[in-house]
């Protein structure tokens, strides 16, 4: 998953080429989308370069202001805060819509973390996320936390909670196109070690598929059908037979889309609302068509 991806239409060729294939009402209906969310994903890229440095700080992390002795005591928020996590040499201005979103409308307290670009190593980086969580936990006075991580964010938090014992301390993690079983796009990538670590095979992914009975965070997957660096795109889709999980299909966009469309961000709230979003799976919608 490239930091700043390429204009989107060209990894939709391959997508394109195949068309004449399919009949022609559901290849034109197909066609369209695409262009459509191929058309999203280049005016998103360019925005966020525009954003991209302003993100590149690390966020300050604000300890909160004690009310006096004889202050009136409010009944405390129940609901954990909540901890965004990027994509691969990407930082936190990506998910300047998103924490609105969760801020203004779930009225949730919300930090993000940057790790380094530099970052070659999937474990590495969910033992940094780890000290951030227990940080995050003893500064916000709850015994747990919510993440959101988009693409590789997700990939090493779900390392943190399922490998690293991080489920006592992660509630719901949330993904957004997160490769789970690993993804097959830009193989000249694989110069970059965290990269090979995102491929199907990779030591990382195998790991990710051992038993994990005891988990007990639960998982909730954002994926869209037009994710060109999801291959294949079901890819960021949980599969996991010992985890709590719900797999959320999003119809008409693409992966820079996820962190910042704002039907995307009203299911993320959603479920970072329910108490048990794994359990309530069945009942819940089914996907998201948001073009």
């Amino acid at each position: 998953m490239p930091a700043l991806p390429a204009l989107p239409s060209l990894s939709a060729l391959p997508a394109l080429a195949a068309l004449p294939a399919l009949p022609g009402r559901i290849a034109g209906r197909f066609s369209g989308a695409l262009l459509k969310a191929t058309a999203l994903e280049a005016a998103i890229l360019a925005g966020h370069l525009v954003l991209y440095p302003s993100g590149i700080a690390h966020e300050r992390r604000v300890m909160p202001v004690q009310p006096p002795p004889d202050a009136p005591r409010l009944p405390p928020d129940g609901r954990p805060p909540v901890l965004l996590l990027h994509g691969f040499a990407d930082n936190r201005s990506v998910f300047v819509l998103l924490r609105r979103a969760l801020t203004q409308h779930g009225g949730r307290r919300v930090e993000s973390l940057n790790y380094s670009p530099l970052t070659c190593d999937i474990p590495a980086a969910a033992e940094l996320l780890g000290r951030r969580v227990e940080e995050l936990c003893e500064r916000a006075g709850h015994a747990r936390v919510d993440i959101v991580g988009h693409s590789l964010g997700g990939l090493i938090a779900r390392y943190y909670a399922q490998r690293l014992g991080g489920d006592v301390r992660v509630r719901t993690l949330v993904t957004l196109g997160t490769p789970h079983t690993g993804t097959r796009v830009a193989p000249l990538a694989n110069a970059h070690p965290i990269v090979r670590q995102m491929r199907p095979g990779s030591t990382v992914i195998e790991e990710l598929k051992e038993p994990a009975p005891d988990c007990r965070t639960q998982f909730v997957s954002f994926w869209s059908d037009l994710d060109q660096v999801m291959d294949p795109p079901e890819t960021a889709c949980v599969d996991h037979p010992d985890l709590l999980a719900q797999n959320i299909q999003v119809t008409g966009i693409g992966h820079l889309a996820l962190p910042v469309h704002p039907a995307v961000a009203n299911g993320v709230r959603e479920a970072l609302d329910l108490a048990e979003p794994g359990a309530d799976a069945k009942g819940a919608p089914g996907g998201l068509t948001v073009a």
